[in-house]
């Protein structure tokens, strides 16, 4: 939503509406367009063949169930309240997020890890590294696209390209189907996207949400299974985020213009630090219980899109009466 004072040109398929103050609530209105009330209208105006569109004639002529000025207020004060929180909650992941990735960066990179003014350095491959430090090719350190035995019977979680994030670890969207094809992979794996712009783009999340009774899960075929075996899963789902990895990553892909993916043999020789085994405890005893608080904002934020979405279609119908419904709070989205 853009402030009032906002100046902006609008694109070819976009129309805007700006309300009667006295007779509409502008945040009404966005929750109603989200509603299958006004969605089925804007689909049965829908034209054109190369691109279905609603033309801005027929745009004005959608209609709006609109309860009393103050019970618009109402409604748009209770949903808006659900994004809020979901908003908070993804300022505090990124935030943890960035923690994770400056220390990555500032102990494996940079190599100011505790202890590196009296540490003494050696040359490698990857320049000055500390002494008991190894420089390791990829394939040595992370296990590319393991095997992992998904059962074929009934249906189980899958993860569509769509549900990973471009800028976070956390993964949103999963699906259920049948079967086991694709990518397959467990808790504490990392996935990154293959092919382009996925990969540019930045599409990359981390696996931690598999409940006990499913402990394996398929995704779509254009990823990329990272699964630790000498490091931590905390740095390897840092490492496929650092601009070194992805810079690789980018200029190994190959085959058709639009439709280029990286080949696994092509980052298998990636030379990667392994650290000495205090530091890599150390490392993980701050990145671990970030990584955990991340996917417990997560499901909160999943929980808190559940009740919105449940309650936007019944309070903008009128289905239900606005007055029995209370705000939000963090308890109960912890409980839920």
């Amino acid at each position: 939503m853009l402030r009032t004072d906002d100046n902006v040109f609008l694109g070819q398929r976009l129309v805007s509406y700006r309300v009667d103050p006295a007779k509409a609530d502008n945040r009404f209105l966005l929750y109603a367009f989200q509603s299958d009330y006004l969605q089925s209208q804007i689909k049965a105006f829908g034209s054109g063949a190369t691109v279905e569109h609603m033309r801005v004639p027929d745009a004005k002529k959608l209609r709006v169930l609109l309860p009393p000025l103050a019970t618009q207020h109402r409604i748009a004060s209770i949903l808006s309240a659900y994004d809020d929180l979901i908003e908070n909650n993804t300022r505090r992941i990124a935030i943890l997020e960035e923690m994770a990735r400056r220390l990555y960066e500032e102990w494996f990179v940079q190599f100011r890890f505790p202890g590196h003014e009296g540490a003494g350095f050696k040359e490698s491959e990857l320049g000055r590294i500390p002494d008991g430090w190894r420089c390791r090719r990829l394939e040595e350190v992370v296990a590319l696209n393991p095997r992992t035995r998904v059962p074929k019977d009934g249906e189980k979680l899958f993860i569509p390209m769509g549900a990973l994030s471009e800028s976070s670890m956390t993964i949103v969207g999963t699906e259920r189907k049948a079967g086991n094809s694709g990518a397959k992979f467990q808790n504490g794996d990392t996935l990154v996207a293959r092919i382009t712009p996925c990969l540019e783009n930045g599409k990359t999340g981390f696996v931690d949400f598999l409940p006990d009774d499913q402990p394996t899960a398929c995704g779509s075929t254009e990823f990329i299974v990272l699964r630790s075996q000498t490091l931590c899963p905390e740095m390897v789902y840092l490492l496929a985020r650092s601009e070194r990895f992805r810079d690789v990553a980018i200029k190994s892909m190959s085959g058709a213009t639009g439709r280029q993916r990286i080949r696994v043999e092509s980052i298998k020789e990636f030379p990667v630090v392994q650290p000495d085994d205090e530091t890599l405890r150390r490392f993980q005893e701050f990145a671990g219980p970030c990584f955990r608080h991340i996917r417990v904002l997560a499901e909160k934020n999943t929980n808190l899109r559940t009740q919105r979405d449940l309650l936007l279609p019944k309070l903008v119908s009128g289905e239900i009466d606005v007055s029995d419904i209370p705000l939000p709070n963090e308890e109960e989205t912890e409980a839920a």
